[in-house]
C-alpha cells in the first residue's frame, strides 16, 4: 500500500475550492498519460459540517446521519454513542470554517480494540451507488500528546451483513494513515482500499463501488488516549 506519510503531503498539495484541482492517484507520482483525479463540485461534498447538525449533506438521495461507537472491552468514545443516549454534535473550530466532527476517548488495554466516528450514507441505512467516484477526501488532525494511527474503513454489500452476503463480516475496505496535529488532506482512491490480512469471508480484490454503506473513522491503539477532528468529507472524481 500507499506510505501514509506521503499520502498526507498528497493531501496538503491538494488545492481546496477548485473543482479542476488534479492530483495523482495515492501519493504515486502520476506517469504521462495518466489518469489523475479532481475533485466532483458540490454533489460531491459528503458533509462539510456548516450546517452544525448531525446529518450530512443532503444531496439527491444521501442524507444519512453521524455516530460513534467503541468495543465492549472497556475502550470509551465522545460524542456518546446513541444507544448509550447519546447525540453526536458538531464542535467549533473546523478546516477554515466553523465547524468540524470530533470523537475522543481512551483505548482499553487489550490487543484488538476500537472507537470510531461514523456516517452512513443513507437513511433509513442502504447501500449508495458510488460507482461514478474514484474515492474519497477529507481534512483530519489530532490533539496533541495522542494517537495519530487513524483507520478510514467503507462498509460494502460484502463486508456489511446488511448486504446479507458476508459469512464473516466486518473486515471493511480501508486504509490507515499518520494524522498530526496540523490539518493536513488525505485522498483515498477506493482502489487503494484494502481488507485486513487473514480474516473476513468472502474476500473480494476491490470494494463493491455500487455499495457502500459507510465512511467510518477508527481509533485502534490498544491503551492510547485519541483526539481526532474531521472536516470537510467528499468523493473525487477522475481528471
Amino acid at each position: 500500500m500507499t506510505n501514509p506519510t506521503r499520502l498526507a503531503l498528497l493531501g496538503a498539495l491538494f488545492f481546496v475550492g477548485s473543482a479542476a484541482a488534479c492530483v495523482p492517484p495515492g501519493a504515486r507520482v502520476a506517469p504521462p498519460g495518466s489518469v489523475a483525479i479532481k475533485e466532483c463540485g458540490a454533489d460531491g461534498v459528503i458533509d462539510d459540517m456548516e450546517d452544525n447538525n448531525n446529518q450530512i449533506n443532503v444531496t439527491g438521495e444521501r442524507g444519512g446521519y453521524w455516530y460513534t461507537y467503541a468495543d465492549k472491552d472497556g475502550s470509551t468514545v465522545s460524542p456518546v454513542p446513541g444507544d448509550q443516549g447519546g447525540t453526536f454534535t458538531m464542535v467549533e473550530n473546523g478546516h477554515d470554517s466553523k465547524f468540524a466532527a470530533e470523537m475522543k476517548g481512551k483505548l482499553a488495554g487489550k490487543s484488538i480494540v476500537y472507537a470510531a466516528m461514523g456516517l452512513n450514507f443513507m437513511d433509513p441505512k442502504e447501500p449508495f451507488n458510488a460507482s461514478t467516484y474514484e474515492g474519497i477526501t477529507f481534512w483530519a488532525k489530532r490533539a496533541a500528546n495522542t494517537a495519530g494511527k487513524l483507520t478510514i474503513k467503507l462498509p460494502d454489500g460484502n463486508t456489511d451483513p446488511d448486504g446479507q452476503v458476508c459469512s464473516a463480516c466486518f473486515n471493511d475496505y480501508g486504509y490507515s494513515v499518520n494524522v498530526g496535529e496540523q490539518w493536513t488532506r488525505f485522498v483515498l482512491p477506493f482502489r487503494d482500499l484494502r481488507q485486513e490480512p487473514d480474516w473476513g469471508a468472502p474476500r473480494k480484490p476491490h470494494i463493491d463501488r455500487e455499495k457502500i454503506y459507510a465512511i467510518h473513522f477508527e481509533a485502534k491503539v490498544p491503551g492510547a488516549d485519541y483526539d481526532f477532528f474531521i472536516d470537510d468529507i467528499a468523493f473525487i472524481c477522475k481528471g
